[in-house]
């Protein structure tokens, strides 16, 4: 029986591996391309709740970086001096009625961001564990692709004792490569290579973030909403992203 489960197991592989041979391979699609950015002009949305200890430092952090255009602050009903301290700097601040989650603050600010003169859109959180500078790390990619993600996986680019456990760690590396699975293709081993999908970080070139507008309003998006306490607003973004043929390239941060 062992043997026999061992020949079916190996069969059902190949037959994946078969059929995925040409998987996300169109030419124009899938590999390189040119949109070469002159002058990069970044909106940052940055979704806070309750951030009065930290929230100065964030917005002083990013409002210095020499492409960043604008700052778009989507607050989540803070009950402490969070807007108030916000509120003396040069950002623009969507104040929510309710606390209605981290996936939601996200997709005001998307939504938001269209209507700016901005040409990359960044999403960073206001913890304090993202820095400013790795924009200067991103910008160069959005010349060849469409969403450039952060990895926090490089240990000697971390603080010892951060936020990433090692349940975090493992955790987050082992849904990445299920995700990989998800869009596998034999050619070049899939369409992404990813690490880290629970890391939000990341930019966006406003062309392409058009191009998946709509998919931001649709079903899934609610239901990711519909959870205030959901985490998954990051994976959710780059499976849209992938399923809609935006190129994608992970990067250490």
């Amino acid at each position: 029986w062992i043997a026999l489960l061992d020949i079916a197991w190996l069969l059902m592989f190949s037959i994946f591996l078969l059929k995925r041979k040409n998987y996300k391979t169109d030419t124009n699609l899938h590999y390189l391309e040119n949109k070469k950015i002159l002058e990069p002009k970044i909106c940052v949305i940055i979704p806070t709740f309750n951030e009065e200890k930290i929230v100065k430092n964030v917005l002083e952090d990013f409002l210095n970086h020499k492409n960043v255009s604008k700052i778009i602050m989507i607050d989540n009903n803070s009950t402490d001096k969070t807007v108030e301290i916000a509120q003396k700097y040069n950002v623009k601040i969507i104040q929510k009625k309710s606390n209605t989650g981290l996936a939601d603050s996200v997709l005001v600010g998307l939504s938001e961001s269209l209507k700016t003169n901005s040409n990359i859109i960044a999403i960073t959180e206001c913890d304090g564990t993202f820095s400013g500078v790795d924009l200067d790390k991103m910008i160069p990619y959005c010349d060849n692709c469409d969403m450039v993600i952060g990895t926090r996986q490089v240990q000697v680019l971390t603080d010892k004792n951060n936020q990433n456990s090692m349940f975090y760690v493992w955790g987050n590396y082992l849904l990445a490569k299920i995700i990989q699975i998800k869009y596998f293709s034999l050619v070049n081993l899939g369409i992404v290579e990813l690490t880290d999908v629970g890391c939000l970080y990341r930019c966006i070139r406003k062309d392409s973030l058009e191009k998946i507008e709509e998919k931001l309003k649709g079903a899934d998006a609610d239901k990711i909403i519909k959870n205030p306490n959901s985490g998954l607003i990051a994976n959710f973004l780059t499976m849209i992203a992938i399923e809609n043929n935006l190129k994608i390239v992970e990067i250490p941060i």
